[in-house]
């Protein structure tokens, strides 16, 4: 009987054991990815809804290596007057006030050894969505496309691109 008894509890702990480890994949796999914890939210997906562009707030300066992160100048030019009693529209104002920009946290982050610029991509063709994936339906940026040099070649062979070193990399 104690053999009986011991085995019931043996299977009823590894049954919940069990359980419990299919909950967590569950959860896991349901969990949504996570960006960097940023100054104020953000929701690319709620500002393309109405209608802004990436370029219209990410701009590209000669010599067109980067895109720009928005001041908070430039945030301004619509909440002057839209959202502007949400706490987070007052404390991009008082930045704004300040002369201050908030200390936004890329989520992409290019090596100082590539050569990379945006421009080159953008006049060949590329979009954003290519490197940084569906921005558009984002609450929260993540790190989602593959900016690896591996991803670079693959997208380089797919688009009949160089992938000579010397193309990306400067000699050292």
């Amino acid at each position: 009987m104690k053999n009986a008894v011991r085995f019931g509890l043996l299977l009823a702990a590894a049954a919940a054991l069990l359980l419990s480890q299919q909950q967590g994949q569950q959860e896991g796999a349901a969990a949504a990815p996570t960006g960097p914890a940023q100054p104020v939210p953000y929701s690319h997906k709620f500002h393309i809804s109405m209608g802004l562009k990436c370029a219209e707030c990410h701009t590209n300066p000669p010599p067109g290596e980067s895109m720009g992160i928005p001041s908070v100048a430039k945030c301004m030019t619509c909440h002057m007057s839209v959202a502007k009693d949400k706490p987070t529209i007052q404390k991009i104002a008082a930045a704004a006030k300040e002369k201050k920009e908030l200390p936004w946290v890329r989520v992409y982050q290019i090596p100082s050894y590539v050569a990379f610029s945006h421009k080159a991509h953008m006049d060949a063709g590329a979009t954003c969505q290519r490197c940084h994936g569906d921005v558009a339906k984002r609450d929260v940026l993540f790190k989602e496309g593959d900016i690896s040099m591996g991803g670079c070649m693959s997208c380089h062979r797919e688009y009949k691109a160089s992938n000579d070193c010397g193309f990306c990399h400067e000699a050292r």
